[in-house]
């Protein structure tokens, strides 16, 4: 595949493309809001945002056409799918331990940006993924379109089950298909075998990518769309989530003997995290030689510069449409990936890369600020209300992000000036300034199957983001950093009370991070 070509190209395709006769009259008309969520997508997994070696041009291009926050965080997760609860806090603005458990379903006192957006008139469309509740689904959205993540699923991006838009939000497993390529190239519905195995043996031969299915949907729906209604559209893409399947011309781009591993790449993480053999962890094999990180990296990039094209066909055809005139684009992931960071590889931690820091980005042609990058904090439940008060909005009571509207008006340098994490009752982190404090426990787990057991272990680890942003250099056995620690746990003690960082507030959770402190 000639690269020079293919980014010619997809650049002009993103920046070109006319509006058309079809350009709407923005004066007095609530905006439309398009929200592109994808998958494990780390901060540095967009090339603009970090300098690192992923070839991105139609996300770069939204860093330059809008606001940037180069501090985007998850605050965290009690489970190893980290997603569940980055999506609940996503659709209902609300942090980690004001969920419902761990996020798999969302109360009707919680309201969603979808069902705000509804009251207001707006048509809410949902494309791909989903890992919230069948009722939250219905009531979230007036329509969608290839669902995916409903209790099917191959672990295969090429052979992915998927579903119609049910009105009464059943999904049932025989209700699932997936797309196959016929004798003719076509793309065609096929029922889901019985027997399908799971696993990622499925290539660009067998049918589309999952992120080739979820783009063109939401192009089909800015193509067909008729409504005097502006829309919301929830565009949740399923990559770069593993499996890592990209098609053969993008994995060619990223030769594994020429990758560059990042400055906080390790053999092995140095001690036992509380949650150290799990599926993410099980998918290389330890010690993470260089060559084993070097594959996992090229896989990684790849996938990410396969999404990267079909977003830019997502923008191509807004703007076609003639509605990229007057939407509000936001784009976010919802974790970060170790891809070999520290000797990890999944995102069930609290390390930035490695788990918690997330691009988070406000686009289009109603930003008028271009290409700034902003140094503020902020949480990913932090877009429902900003997106409400952007559109103005009513933000709901149940909602307690804060907006970044402020920010994005140049009316604030700041909404919040430290952020906390959380992962499981093993760990915890406090960020204020350029230091971030780490704290780690020995603690309980329990397990269905084993029952209970001891992991993890007591470490402090404190880290300057201005000299080390890849989190190297351990700081906390310095002497002269003893009262920095001892301010840095206060603080945080004081911030987990105001968050309602307690077992109580988790339902189902056995054990509490306090309790082994």
């Amino acid at each position: 595949m000639n690269t020079k070509k293919y980014f010619t190209v997809a650049l002009a395709a993103f920046q070109l493309v006319s509006f058309g006769t079809m350009a709407q009259k923005t004066k007095n008309k609530k905006p439309n809001v398009l929200i592109i969520f994808t998958d494990d997508h780390r901060f540095s997994g967009i090339h603009e945002l970090a300098g690192m070696d992923v070839k991105t041009p139609n996300l770069d291009a939204l860093v330059k056409d809008g606001v940037a926050f180069n501090n985007a965080y998850l605050m965290g997760a009690f489970t190893g799918a980290t997603c569940v609860a980055s999506r609940a806090m996503l659709l209902t603005g609300r942090n980690v331990f004001e969920l419902d458990g761990i996020g798999h379903d969302v109360p009707a006192t919680h309201t969603t940006f979808g069902e705000a957006f509804q009251k207001q008139g707006y048509n809410t469309e949902v494309i791909g993924k989903w890992h919230q509740d069948g009722e939250t689904l219905k009531r979230s959205f007036t329509s969608g379109e290839k669902i995916m993540g409903r209790g099917l699923y191959l672990v295969d991006h090429f052979r992915m089950p998927f579903y119609d838009w049910d009105k009464a939000g059943k999904f049932s497993p025989q209700d699932a298909y997936w797309l196959v390529y016929d004798e003719n190239g076509k793309v065609v519905r096929q029922d889901i075998p019985k027997n399908a195995v799971r696993g990622p043996i499925g290539t660009e031969k067998n049918g589309p990518h999952t992120s080739e299915v979820i783009g063109e949907a939401a192009v089909d729906y800015f193509k067909n769309y008729k409504s005097k209604n502006p829309f919301l559209m929830y565009l949740a893409f399923h990559a770069p989530h593993d499996p890592r399947q990209a098609p053969q011309a993008y994995r060619d781009m990223y030769p594994v003997d020429q990758m560059k591993l990042t400055p906080s790449y390790m053999l092995q993480h140095p001690f036992d995290n509380g949650h150290m053999f799990l599926r993410d962890e099980e998918l290389a094999a330890w010690p993470r030689t260089p060559d084993v990180s070097k594959q996992q990296l090229s896989d990684y990039y790849a996938i990410i510069t396969h999404l990267d094209a079909q977003i830019g066909k997502v923008i191509a055809g807004l703007k076609a449409s003639g509605q990229y005139e007057n939407t509000l684009i936001v784009m976010s992931g919802d974790s970060g990936l170790a891809v070999g960071n520290h000797g990890l590889m999944g995102k069930q931690n609290i390390y930035d890369e490695d788990g918690v820091h997330v691009p988070l980005i406000f686009a289009g042609n109603l930003i008028k600020t271009k290409g700034v990058r902003n140094d503020a904090f902020a949480y990913n439940f932090d877009i429902f209300p900003t997106i409400c008060d952007f559109a103005k909005i009513p933000i709901p009571s149940s909602v307690t992000g804060k907006s970044l509207m402020p920010i994005l008006n140049n009316e604030a340098k700041e909404v919040r000036n430290s952020t906390y994490h959380a992962y499981r009752q093993f760990q915890r982190a406090y960020r204020k300034g350029y230091y971030k404090l780490i704290e780690y426990v020995r603690a309980k787990d329990y397990d269905k199957k084993e029952g209970e057991s001891i992991a993890g272990s007591r470490v402090t680890q404190l880290f300057n983001f201005k000299t080390d942003p890849w989190e190297t250099q351990d700081l906390s056995f310095f002497p002269k950093n003893k009262a920095l620690i001892e301010q840095m746990r206060k603080e945080m003690k004081e911030q987990a009370v105001l968050l309602g960082d307690k077992k109580e507030n988790v339902s189902g959770e056995k054990y509490d991070f306090w309790d082994f402190y």
